[in-house]
C-alpha cells in the first residue's frame, strides 16, 4: 500500500535527494541498518542488537513495499534513511497507548540511520527536520518517535531538534513534534 504524500523538499543539505525507497533499494537499506547496528554496538549500545542476530522488528522489506521507507541519496549511494509509518505499529500502541490509532493524525518515525561516512555533516539532523517539514502526508499533523530513556545523547538530540518530551514508558522516552506545512 502506497501512502498519499508529497515531498516538498527534494534535496537536503543541498546534496542528498529524498526519495521513497523502492524494492531495488532493499539490500542497500538493509546494509545501512546493519552498518548502523554494528556502529552502535562498537559504541557500547545494545540498541538495534536484534538486527545483528537477524531479527528485524520493522520488517524492512515489507516496510519498503508498504511505502514507509525514505532514503537520501548522494548519486546512487544511500547516505541515510528513515521509516515514516502512517499507522502505528504494535510497538507504537504499546508506548503511546490510546493516543495511537489509525485516525490519530500522527506519523511514527523509526530507524533513522546514517551511513558512517556521512555521519558528521548534520545529515541526521536534516533528515529529522525533513520528516516534519519536507514531506507532507494527508491528514498528518504530528511526528512521534521514541528512544531509550537512558540514552542521554539521543534524548538531547531530539529535544535540540524541536521534539517535545511526552512521557517515559517502560524505559523509553516518547517525543512528538508538530508537522509544519510545506
Amino acid at each position: 500500500m502506497k501512502h498519499s504524500f508529497r515531498i516538498d523538499t527534494d534535496y537536503i543539505n543541498d546534496e542528498f535527494k529524498a526519495l521513497q525507497a523502492q524494492p531495488e533499494d532493499t539490500e542497500d537499506v538493509k546494509s545501512l541498518l546493519m552498518e548502523t547496528a554494528e556502529w552502535l554496538r562498537s559504541q557500547g549500545s545494545s540498541q538495534w542488537n536484534a538486527l545483528l542476530k537477524g531479527e528485524d522488528s520493522h520488517n524492512t522489506e515489507e516496510a519498503i513495499l508498504r511505502g514507509d521507507v525514505f532514503v537520501f541519496k548522494k548519486g546512487s549511494d544511500i547516505a541515510g534513511m528513515v521509516i515514516l509509518m502512517s499507522k502505528p505499529s504494535a510497538w507504537d500502541v504499546h508506548l503511546w497507548g490510546s493516543k495511537a490509532h489509525t485516525g490519530d493524525g500522527a506519523l511514527y518515525l523509526h530507524r533513522l540511520a546514517i551511513r558512517r561516512k556521512y555521519a558528521q555533516g548534520g545529515l541526521g539532523r536534516a533528515i529529522l527536520q525533513w520528516s516534519s517539514s519536507g514531506i507532507h502526508f494527508e491528514d498528518k499533523h504530528v511526528v512521534r518517535l521514541d528512544c531509550g530513556a537512558t540514552n542521554a545523547t539521543l534524548n538531547a538530540f531530539y529535544a535540540r531538534n524541536g521534539y517535545t518530551f511526552v512521557a517515559e514508558v517502560g524505559g523509553f522516552s516518547t517525543y512528538e513534534k508538530a508537522v509544519t506545512a510545506g
